[in-house]
């Protein structure tokens, strides 16, 4: 008798924990979803273009069959110098886990208006520097999607460091599932 009730009793602590979860996969910290903190796989419901699809640019489609993408677009100003640098750390630590697209936005390079009409958080006010993570991960069918999460703010490097851990993560859990 009293190995079934340690059985049923392991198996609530289990069933608990999976609901706790609740859909994120294991060693994900943000879930797929529309809210301010998720992955998303359209635009957010912050965003005036909220829960159309997004046009994912080539460039990022091919850079995600390898591994989880960095985009950083900015200008040479003092409103972007520190997230310039936190970017930079970044890059620092994560070399060779991300492919890191670190762009002007003084009009020298068509990607930096491709990821802005593409990945800006609200809705296509284009604001810089514009941050972007992007990675694959499960849809609401279960399907492996590509992801993004981005932000026209000043983040800092803990910011930053959250979404690209999270994207690895969420890659390696992920991107042998993904039908590009």
């Amino acid at each position: 008798m009293n190995t079934i009730t340690k059985t049923v009793s392991l198996a609530s602590s289990i069933a608990i924990i999976f609901l706790v979860s609740g859909f994120y996969a294991i060693g994900a910290e943000y879930p797929v979803g529309s809210g301010d903190d998720d992955w998303w796989t359209a635009y957010p419901d912050q965003s005036s273009g909220a829960g159309t699809n997004v046009n994912h640019p080539s460039w990022i489609l091919d850079a995600l069959k390898s591994k989880p993408v960095l985009i950083y677009v900015h200008k040479s100003c003092g409103y972007c110098a520190p997230q310039t640098a936190a970017v930079q750390n970044i890059t620092d630590e994560f070399s060779g886990q991300v492919a890191i697209f670190n762009i002007g936005a003084d009009g020298s390079d068509s990607r930096s208006e491709e990821a802005l009409q593409a990945y800006d958080p609200n809705g296509g006010t284009m604001y810089v520097p514009l941050t972007v993570v992007l990675t694959l991960a499960t849809d609401s069918e279960g399907k492996v999607v590509p992801v993004w999460h981005s932000t026209d703010l000043v983040t800092g490097d803990e910011w930053i460091k959250n979404y690209v851990e999270d994207a690895i993560s969420q890659y390696k859990d992920n991107a042998a599932n993904w039908n590009d």
